[in-house]
């Protein structure tokens, strides 16, 4: 049954691969280490090191192409960099956090690798989690990459076998994401997601380093998970009253709009200002609804005027407003400004903000959620399944303001 199983997990992406072509050079690497895929309006780079989106090229309102993501030059470098934050990675095999470390299946308690706040609790499945591995390419076309990954039974503590496949495709201004995982032996949790970091001026604004100046919409998230001083959650849901701090629902607002409001110390931890904060997706309350049909969450830039509309089947979405960057991770040659000195070359705190689709954080240990068929798989269930797109386009405001009278 194991063996059956496994064969008809991977039956779909070794025939994608034997049917792939390379491209750039023989074997579709560029000197760099990276594999590039394109369509209109849109080009990427990705690495093996975490399934991981490196460089992510989209042109702006002034005409320029501006690199939106952060990452490394060179994909060696991710392994030497062992402080790298989760750099566009896939984190596993449970993304977030887990509380004590543990969580408990059938009556069996597992405690997996305790790698956060001295051992309080495991981050993105511990110091060897997925966004910190090489992972296999097994397709590489002109528009899209396929990763893979063999996760055994025991590491970092988790229960059971489990493979998963990460699909990247680009279409004309689009970036889609498919995640699948297979629990191969024994249950376990599985949650991914996409860890990636975003400047949508590709640091390239001459009036701000930071990403506050991005203007955040979140229409379905009236609600947020609340956590302790470590962000573990605590069990409760959590209005996002109107025109408070975490009102991102009612209307679109800068992410920089309440930092001088008293309320934000604390907001994302003890003696933090910005946010970490898993903002769950509330639709059903509409019907049936095509995750397709509306975003779940809005950015854009006023300077660059690229706006990306998220769109997942997902229903929690964490928003990290980068308060833990400390000026240390250097920027890559595609981005910042070059003739100014006075600036450094390096991510300033809140000079980004990550998005993560995702479940609701820590499932696990809070079983009167009642989220345990979207956060624990086992041998004979269907696969676990992430998918995302990310659509790219120009803030109607910003084209009117760069370009008087239109284009």
């Amino acid at each position: 049954m194991l063996a059956r199983f496994a064969t008809l997990a991977a039956l779909p992406l070794l025939a994608l691969a034997q049917s792939s072509e390379p491209v750039g050079n023989g074997t579709g690497v560029d000197e760099n280490g990276k594999y590039e895929i394109s369509s209109e309006g849109i080009r990427a780079h990705f690495i093996p090191y975490g399934a991981s989106i490196s460089n992510l090229f989209i042109k702006d309102v002034h005409g320029e192409e501006r690199d939106v993501v952060l990452g490394f030059d060179n994909a060696s470098y991710y392994e030497v960099d062992k402080q790298h934050p989760h750099l566009g990675g896939v984190p596993g095999r449970y993304a977030n956090r887990i509380m004590n470390s543990t969580f408990e299946i059938d009556g069996e308690v597992f405690e997996v690798d305790a790698n956060e706040h001295g051992g309080l609790n495991t981050l993105h499945g511990g110091k060897n989690g997925w966004d910190w591995r090489n992972w296999t390419v097994v397709a590489h076309t002109a528009d899209s990459i396929t990763f893979s990954l063999m996760d055994p039974d025991g590491e970092m503590g988790f229960p059971g076998d489990v493979i998963s496949y990460v699909t990247y495709t680009l279409t004309p201004y689009d970036w889609h994401i498919y995640m699948s995982a297979f629990s191969l032996t024994h249950k376990t949790p599985i949650m991914l997601s996409s860890h990636t970091y975003w400047n949508l001026d590709g640091f390239q604004n001459p009036s701000t380093p930071l990403a506050l100046n991005h203007t955040l919409h979140l229409p379905y998230s009236g609600q947020r998970i609340a956590t302790d001083g470590i962000l573990i959650p605590n069990g409760t849901v959590l209005p996002n009253q109107k025109h408070s701090i975490n009102d991102f629902w009612s209307s679109p607002k800068q992410i920089g709009a309440n930092f001088t409001n008293p309320d934000m110390l604390g907001n994302c931890g003890t003696n933090c200002t910005g946010y970490d904060t898993c903002y769950l997706v509330n639709r059903a309350q509409n019907g049936p609804y095509d995750w397709r049909a509306a975003p779940v969450a809005t950015l854009s830039s006023p300077w660059s005027g690229i706006q990306v509309d998220v769109y997942t089947e997902q229903e929690a979405f964490q928003v990290y407003s980068c308060g833990g960057q400390n000026g240390t991770l250097t920027l890559k040659e595609t981005q910042g400004l070059f003739n100014d000195t006075s600036r450094p070359r390096t991510v300033q705190q809140n000079g980004c903000v990550v998005m993560e689709v995702e479940d609701w954080i820590d499932a696990i240990n809070q079983p009167e959620w009642q989220r345990e068929k979207r956060n624990i798989y086992g041998p004979g269930d269907a696969p676990y399944v992430l998918e995302a797109t990310y659509s790219f386009s120009l803030n109607q405001e910003a084209k009117n303001a760069s370009c008087p009278g239109g284009y």
